[in-house]
């Protein structure tokens, strides 16, 4: 689906994107039109990134460190801004009630062809953390070695997807874990912003406040969602909200590997085309 943006004030930054919203356990991704924040906000974390020369092309930029500083509430956050000034973003995370922390999130940046590449993903966890950490360390990096990922973005990201699902399950073949995770990703190529999702986290962009959805959650009792499992021998079933076999909330995910002839890893992609030296279409 194809949406044209008029966004005039942001150049070539990532602005008004709005966030890509894990809403059940208040993970977000906020790619903001500036840093206009908190001071502690703006103190936890300001990372420049080089897109000079020296830099290879293609070479992958993973602009979140390592490990982060949790206050005593589970909240952590914080920010990074591009060398040029051009881009910038913030993030927050929260584990909830949940006794460990089961999601993730990643940001990367590189050069390819003389175009800068931005991805943001939000990795929502169920039964573990394994699936959210494996989308995390391979999902971008997997996208960035795709042939055509630069002139066939689209087919790229859904192709990876794909194949990035198959190699976890894979990785956890002798294991007893059957973890899974949601995907809700938005890639920046030039004025291009893909934005893919599986599962039921949420993308939104916010264009003069006006908040429009770039997602749809994926739920067993959604239409077409419950035909294509009934259609694959599953069963939709309310068991105090509607699950696929009784079991999972959400009709697409990573992992889940015991209902995974149901539960697949096929994104919904939406684009996003600016014309941004001209202000918009």
């Amino acid at each position: 689906m194809l949406c044209n943006a008029s966004l005039r004030s942001i150049g070539v930054r990532v602005g008004n994107i709005g966030q890509i919203r894990d809403f059940g356990r208040n993970l977000n991704l906020q790619l903001r039109n500036s840093l206009s924040l908190s001071r502690d906000f703006r103190s936890t974390l300001r990372m420049m990134v080089d897109n000079g020369s020296n830099s290879e092309p293609g070479a992958v930029v993973d602009v979140l460190p390592e490990k982060e500083k949790v206050d005593d509430g589970g909240y952590v956050n914080g920010g990074l801004k591009s060398e040029d000034g051009r881009l910038s973003c913030g993030y927050s995370s929260f584990r909830g009630k949940r006794a460990t922390m089961e999601d993730c999130y990643d940001v990367k940046m590189s050069k390819i062809d003389g175009q800068t590449v931005c991805m943001f993903g939000i990795f929502d966890g169920h039964g573990g953390s394994r699936a959210a950490e494996y989308l995390k360390e391979h999902l971008f990096e997997n996208l960035l070695k795709h042939p055509q990922f630069m002139t066939d973005t689209k087919s790229a990201i859904s192709e990876i997807y794909k194949k990035t699902d198959m190699d976890f399950l894979d990785s956890e073949r002798n294991t007893y874990r059957d973890d899974g995770s949601t995907a809700s990703t938005a890639v920046l190529v030039g004025n291009q912003l893909y934005v893919a999702n599986v599962g039921d986290s949420r993308a939104v962009i916010s264009k003069e406040g006006l908040a429009i959805p770039l997602s749809d959650d994926h739920k067993p009792n959604r239409t077409d969602e419950r035909k294509r499992i009934e259609s694959a021998g599953g069963v939709v079933m309310w068991a105090g909200t509607w699950r696929v076999g009784g079991v999972l909330a959400m009709s697409r995910a990573f992992g889940n590997r015991l209902l995974k002839q149901f539960v697949v890893a096929e994104p919904e992609i939406q684009l996003c085309s600016w014309n941004l030296d001209s202000g918009g279409k």
